[in-house]
Order: structure tokens, then C-alpha cells, then sequence
């Protein structure tokens, strides 16, 4: 299960990173600097913001899940590892040492 998660965070992490670099920062003109002014003809004449924004979003929100549930997880095998530890831990008997 642990596993799976950290899959889906990892993939995510990187979409969202993608995602972020490819969308154009307000104001920004290095994207027309290359397309002389038709920076957004790929998304269409409005741009990409309302698309890559929902995008972004969606990828936002399963990235702050996975990260509490793999804290969440994390969190319950140490607890699980703690107890079993303890208990299975037993105190050996300390040596006789020969007294003179």
C-alpha cells in the first residue's frame, strides 16, 4: 500500500512540475520572444490559464493527499514496529562476574 502511494506521489510530483513550467507566468513575454507574438495560438486565442489552471488544481490537491497519507502510513508502521519492539524486547540476565 505504501508502495502504490508513494507511486502516485512520485508521478504526480513530476506532472505538477511539468505543469507549472509549461504554464506562461503573468506578464511573462519569453514565450512570444520564440513565436513573434503567437505565444497561445496552441491553446486557442484565450490562452491556456482556464485549462492548465484546473489541471494544476487537480494535481494539487492528490499531491497534499498522498503526502498525508503517506505520513499517515508512515506514521502507523513506526507505531506498529515501536509496540512489537517493546514488547518482544526482554532484559537478559546480567553475568556473574568471580568475586576473589
Amino acid at each position: 500500500m505504501y508502495q502504490l502511494v508513494l507511486l502516485v506521489h512520485i508521478i504526480v510530483a513530476v506532472c505538477l512540475i511539468a505543469l507549472v513550467i509549461v504554464q506562461q507566468g503573468k506578464g511573462a513575454t519569453m514565450g512570444a520572444a520564440f513565436g513573434a507574438g503567437a505565444s497561445q495560438t496552441v491553446f486557442g486565442s484565450r490562452g491556456s490559464g482556464s485549462f492548465l489552471l484546473r489541471l494544476t488544481i487537480g494535481f494539487v490537491f492528490i499531491f497534499f493527499t498522498t503526502s498525508i497519507a503517506l505520513n499517515y502510513i508512515s506514521t502507523e508502521q513506526y507505531k506498529q514496529v515501536k509496540q512489537g519492539a517493546v514488547k518482544e524486547l526482554s532484559v537478559p540476565a546480567l553475568p556473574k562476574i568471580p568475586t576473589r
